[in-house]
């Protein structure tokens, strides 16, 4: 028997933002639960932060929100260790004990909101949606600079070295000193290193190179 195809409606679903509650408190985890299904939310409840580390993450926009006092590892050890990881999903912590050195360690460290317990449910809600538009976004610019990533992987070093010296502002006259060569083959260099970047104008052209942190190397 072959698997059933997905139905749109449950592929939306599947890609659909998701919330992960961190929370040792069962009560607080089900009423989260409640809230963010109540406006289309998929919602995963974890009672410590080691248990969400055992979930492989699925690639759709998300945000994590976190007590920040945990039995074991705390909240912001937490924090500590997923930006290690190298996971970057935006953290609404929430706390009913927290103080103001701590609010401002955890927002120093990324965090996306702070919440002091009773929290009312219209304040959550907005702390968790400008997380998740914050991590749709983040996921954008990733997907773009992956994608200038592998055009300028296609470059010659030439290219390369050129696409340099315009990221610094150089014109073609004293790039082609800088490089002691003719400066009808800059003009060509840069024809098809703009072509091969897929970009339209020097605009764009300084504006891939930003992204991809392409920097003039010093003398």
């Amino acid at each position: 028997m072959t698997e059933r195809s997905k139905s749109p409606r449950e592929i939306a679903s599947f890609e659909a933002p998701i919330v992960f509650v961190i929370d040792d408190d069962e009560s607080m985890r089900r009423a989260l639960t409640n809230l963010f299904e109540s406006v289309g939310l998929r919602v995963e409840t974890f009672g410590s932060g080691s248990e969400f580390l055992r979930r492989n993450l699925p690639d759709v926009p998300s945000c994590i929100v976190l007590d920040i006092r945990l039995p074991g590892m705390s909240g912001l050890e937490f924090q500590t260790l997923l930006e290690k990881a190298a996971i970057h999903v935006p953290i609404v912590f929430m706390t009913g004990h927290g103080d103001i050195p701590m609010t401002v360690k955890a927002m120093k460290a990324g965090a996306a909101d702070f919440l002091a317990k009773p929290f009312r449910q219209q304040v959550m809600l907005e702390a968790v949606t400008a997380a998740i538009d914050r991590d749709r976004m983040r996921r954008k610019d990733e997907k773009i600079v992956s994608n200038l990533r592998e055009r300028f992987e296609t470059l010659t070093p030439r290219e390369r070295e050129i696409l340099a010296c315009v990221s610094a502002g150089l014109m073609n006259k004293q790039i082609a000193a800088d490089l002691g060569i003719a400066e009808i083959t800059v003009k060509l260099h840069r024809t098809h290193l703009t072509k091969k970047m897929g970009t339209r104008s020097l605009a764009e052209l300084l504006r891939a190179a930003e992204m991809l942190r392409v920097h003039r190397a010093k003398p």
